[in-house]
């Protein structure tokens, strides 16, 4: 680790590893949906879904031969499609976890990757902050269904 440079690829990794092995992401995952609920831009989604969902099966007249999978599969592609979901899910976030990035959520991992660059110094030393993290999605966190 120690001729590993900043940003190295291999370093990142590790790092990453070391977070989630702390249950770090883990943690942040239940602290936002927890409070996922209870915000305009979930209830906004949810009844925009519900419509939908509702307007497309409007057309359709139940019947013993109805193929159920085959219908739901129909109109996960159409919703998908639609665009709303990624527009809905981009607007929760900026709800729910932007606000807790920069005072729960980044102190955190900070505290965490010190400990994991320099695992015997004093957890009292306070070194200088990291520069703001650029806020892109991570590729290697599973998406969880809504």
């Amino acid at each position: 680790m120690a001729g590993l440079a900043p940003g190295d690829p291999q370093l990142v990794s590790m790092i990453v590893n070391h977070l989630k092995t702390q249950g770090l992401f883990d943690q942040f995952r239940r602290d936002c949906l927890a409070d996922v609920d209870t915000k305009p831009a979930y209830l906004n989604l949810k009844q925009r879904v519900d419509n939908f969902v509702s307007n497309h099966l409007s057309n359709h007249t139940w019947s013993p031969h109805l193929n159920k999978n085959q219908l739901r599969n129909n109109i996960r592609q159409l919703v998908l499609q639609s665009g709303m979901l990624e527009q809905g899910v981009d607007r929760i976030v900026a709800q729910v976890v932007d606000p807790k990035v920069n005072h729960i959520f980044r102190p955190q991992v900070e505290r965490v990757v010190r400990e994991f660059l320099s695992p015997g110094s004093s957890s009292e030393e306070v070194p200088a902050p990291l520069p703001p993290a650029e806020t892109k999605p991570d590729s290697n966190i599973p998406e969880q269904g809504l």
